[in-house]
């Protein structure tokens, strides 16, 4: 054999060699999740701009509707106050949908196998889905906002809750949505947690009106409605008004999201609905 072609063949047989991963493979996580957000990226018209038209056109039916009148305490006019609702609604169904559609209709096209041969561990995986739906909410959200921009003023009193309650509550749909993405087996499936799940809770949380006119038993089973802190939270980045308690809305997207990331970490791990 000579010489040129051995070392060829030494030199091909060194690269296929396992490559040392290490205790995190960053490579296999920052390559899942540009996969997972250049995907919706490539639809942008029906990610982001589409998102957008609704809410913008909730705005305009729902100001025509109720005009602009005062709602808390002849200090805040009824746009400026059902805005930030609409922004919060915007990051947390399309939070959802990313996760959920990714995952579901990987399964139906059966190359889910893709994402479980790769040397990336639950916690990666669930980390990569997370991240990249709550990725997707987030610039929804903030497309939203520029467009009311143009119709409401959007001045910021608190920066803090738009950030944390932004990225918290991305997070946590984004899990909700990759759990249900293994649990269903068809979009009917899905559609049935979003009908019945996200949307209901979504609109009976406070995003159009102040949950202090809700009479008993309604306004205390508002009070463990998470989707009431999401909302209640990023509205007072913007009125410094909330109706329920910062700290506990704090507490309570922490532990959810610590739930859900459990979760998700032990379905991934066992391989439910993905590896049957």
């Amino acid at each position: 054999m000579n010489r040129p072609l051995l070392h060829n063949l030494t030199d091909m047989a060194a690269r296929l060699q396992p490559r040392d991963v290490g205790r995190i493979n960053w490579l296999g996580v920052w390559t899942l999740y540009s996969k997972e957000v250049h995907r919706f990226l490539k639809i942008t018209m029906q990610s982001i701009v589409a998102p957008v038209v609704t809410t913008l056109l909730f705005l305009a039916v729902f100001t025509l509707a109720f005009g602009d009148r005062a709602v808390l305490g002849g200090e805040v006019s009824f746009p400026r106050f059902l805005a930030p609702g609409l922004i919060m609604m915007a990051i947390v169904q399309n939070s959802f949908a990313n996760s959920a559609s990714s995952v579901l209709i990987s399964k139906i096209q059966g190359n889910i196998v893709d994402l479980l041969m790769p040397p990336l561990s639950a916690g990666e995986l669930s980390f990569c889905f997370a991240f990249a739906g709550a990725t997707r909410g987030v610039m929804c959200g903030a497309a939203v906002a520029v467009g009311m921009s143009f119709f409401v003023d959007n001045s910021v009193a608190h920066i803090w809750p738009i950030l944390f309650y932004g990225m918290a509550a991305g997070l946590l749909l984004s899990q909700i949505g990759l759990l249900s993405g293994i649990w269903a087996d068809k979009f009917d499936h899905m559609a049935t947690i979003t009908n019945f799940i996200i949307t209901p809770l979504a609109f009976l949380s406070g995003t159009f009106y102040s949950i202090d006119r809700l009479p008993e038993p309604w306004y205390g089973l508002s009070q463990i409605n998470p989707f009431f802190y999401m909302i209640d939270g990023f509205r007072y980045a913007f009125i410094d008004r909330a109706d329920g308690s910062l700290v506990a809305g704090v507490i309570i997207m922490i532990v959810l999201n610590a739930v859900m990331w459990t979760t998700n970490y032990l379905v991934l791990r066992n391989g439910w609905k993905l590896k049957s």
